[in-house]
């Protein structure tokens, strides 16, 4: 097993992980992980996200910030997720046997969110370089250690992990009803409750509401592979307003105050990281 070593400033990582952007792929990573037949079980089976989409996307979002900015902390939360896994089994609607700790399915729940990464920062950022890409991932590697995926399942680089990814969307991914009902679940769901105001009047400009932009936000970010296994329709004029909301929070992200930019637990322990590296001024008097 890798080394596991906790996060800290100056990783990729510690100034991404946090922001409340990441919410504008939170569904899209959601209908990728529950297109794996095992994960779309599992969640079909035992997930809340059709009675509380929020609650649960919260208690995920607090568990992620945990293995980032807890530090010691960190791999003692990958080791509750384990723990709380541990009894999802089942059988699904095909006859296939799961389980939550499928070695596949639980690297897969994990490696999508790199990708879904990769994408924000292409649609809702600045693209990353293939140096920041291969950086990005080298910390994915050591994030799959505090998760305790196993490292047989994590490609050892990135090109290799791009195989990976491509190889998941055409032969194990499937338009699992679990994904289709996420995505028809969301079309109903409201505005996030924490989302600062300047990001929640982003929330709605293209459509009837903010479960269709959600929708819109899910369905346009996903890759065109998956989107036609799917059968979701995306046209040209959809990208393109995809492309301008796009530029508007990539502009807007960085203008605003860091309480505002990240959420909570990201914020506090990023205050805390500045304070602990600022000399004792007291001290510094005294000498």
């Amino acid at each position: 097993m890798m080394h596991i070593e906790p996060f800290g400033p100056g990783s990729m990582h510690w100034d991404t992980t946090g922001e409340y952007r990441n919410l504008l792929v939170a569904g899209s990573a959601l209908v990728l992980q529950t297109m794996h037949p095992a994960v779309g079980a599992a969640v079909a089976e035992h997930s809340t996200y059709k009675d509380d989409p929020w609650g649960r996307l919260e208690r995920t979002l607090v568990s992620v910030q945990k293995w980032v900015y807890g530090g010691a902390d960190g791999p003692a939360e990958g080791r509750r997720l384990r723990e709380l896994h541990k009894p999802i089994s089942g059988v699904d609607e095909s006859g296939r046997h799961y389980h939550a700790l499928n070695g596949e399915a639980w690297a897969w729940v994990h490696l999508s969110l790199f990708e879904r990464f990769i994408v924000l920062n292409r649609y809702f950022g600045t693209p990353f370089t293939r140096d920041r890409e291969r950086r990005f991932y080298a910390e994915s590697r050591q994030l799959g250690a505090i998760l305790r995926v196993p490292e047989r399942e994590l490609p050892e680089d990135l090109d290799a992990f791009w195989r990976y990814f491509d190889r998941m969307v055409a032969e194990r991914l499937e338009a699992h009803p679990t994904a289709l009902d996420v995505l028809s679940v969301m079309r109903g769901t409201p505005a996030p409750p924490g989302l600062p105001a300047p990001l929640r009047r982003l929330w709605t400009p293209v459509g009837a509401g903010a479960g269709e932009f959600n929708y819109f936000l899910t369905v346009g970010t996903l890759p065109s592979a998956v989107r036609r296994k799917l059968g979701l329709r995306w046209t040209g004029r959809e990208e393109r307003r995809l492309r301008h909301l796009g530029h508007a929070v990539a502009m807007l992200t960085p203008r605003l105050p860091e309480r505002l930019r990240y959420m909570p637990i990201a914020y506090h322990a990023r205050k805390a990281a500045r304070a602990s590296r600022r000399p004792d001024r007291n001290h510094l008097r005294s000498a």
